[in-house]
């Protein structure tokens, strides 16, 4: 039976919150977040370095031991992500807006450009860094890993994850400097 949502992964002061579009079906079923096999997010997350393995969305709870999170812009589990409506994609930024506010990751990397741009009200965004911050947290806009998206492979997908590593990495280094002096 889908319940329907799908529980975050998350914790205070995360290096990156990972934030997909909505749960699909499977997620919602299964209480795991991507989970769908054709879903590119855990291959592209452990080739671009995050991981020190290929995760299963069974382990997703590993991630909190490594500094990162999952959560989603909209709680409501649906087939596809084009069964959500413009006002969802609102009411979850601003949802989404009050989690980062309470838990204040580094970084909010939102897997989706077109949820972003809606949640947001940022219709040019493109994928990357965001000149949007929210409090001390930056904004990071990554492809969206299903498998539907054909724009993508899992190699392209891992190097723009990587992307965001290396901004993860250099603000890391960054706060112990600044610590340490």
């Amino acid at each position: 039976m889908v319940s329907g949502t799908l529980h975050d992964v998350i914790a205070p002061d995360l290096s990156v919150l990972f934030c997909g579009i909505n749960p699909g079906l499977l997620s919602a079923a299964t209480g795991f977040h991507f989970a769908r096999p054709g879903n590119r997010f855990w291959p592209a997350l452990h080739r671009s370095g995050f991981t020190p393995r290929q995760l299963r969305p069974e382990e997703q709870q590993e991630l909190l031991g490594l500094g990162l999170g999952i959560t989603n812009v909209v709680a409501r589990a649906t087939a596809g992500a084009a069964e959500l409506r413009a006002e969802e994609y609102r009411a979850g930024g601003e949802v989404l807006r009050a989690k980062v506010c309470r838990y204040r990751p580094q970084w909010l990397a939102v897997v989706g450009i077109g949820a972003f741009r809606v949640a947001f009200d940022a219709p040019k965004a493109v994928m990357g860094r965001q000149d949007l911050v929210l409090g001390d947290t930056g904004v990071w806009v990554l492809p969206n890993p299903s498998g539907l998206n054909a724009h993508y492979t899992v190699d392209t997908l891992a190097e723009a994850f990587a992307d965001l590593r290396e901004a993860v990495r250099i603000q890391q280094h960054r706060n112990q400097t600044v610590a340490g002096r």
